[in-house]
């Protein structure tokens, strides 16, 4: 069975360098889940994308303009968005802060 340990330790969970201003930690995960913070340093872009998991993400700190589908808003500091399996989506960093990302599934392809 995949699975993560059962604690994760923000200061000993490394930080996977994705380039143009954008980290990630991987926390938790099972087969069926998967939690991941993201740091976007200012005007990072989490360029336009889809895939076939559902995606719930709170807005940590920072300032993005997310877009989802046809839809654009900005979003801050203690606010959210579902992003539907197979839309595409994506955000541009004003200020730069901290998404945290839940999918479910696991992203296979972040381990």
């Amino acid at each position: 069975m995949l699975q993560s340990d059962l604690f994760q330790i923000e200061s000993e969970t490394e930080w996977q360098d994705l380039g143009n201003g954008i980290k990630r930690q991987i926390f938790g995960y099972d087969e069926q889940i998967m939690l991941v913070k993201a740091k976007f340093e200012a005007e990072a872009v989490g360029v336009l994308h889809e895939h076939y998991h559902a995606q719930v993400t709170y807005v940590e700190s920072g300032v993005f303009e997310m877009t989802i589908g046809d839809e654009k808003k900005v979003i801050r500091k203690g606010d959210g968005f579902y992003a539907p399996p197979h839309v595409f989506h994506g955000c541009v960093c004003i200020e730069p802060g901290i998404l945290i990302d839940v999918f479910s599934p696991h992203r296979e392809d972040f381990l």
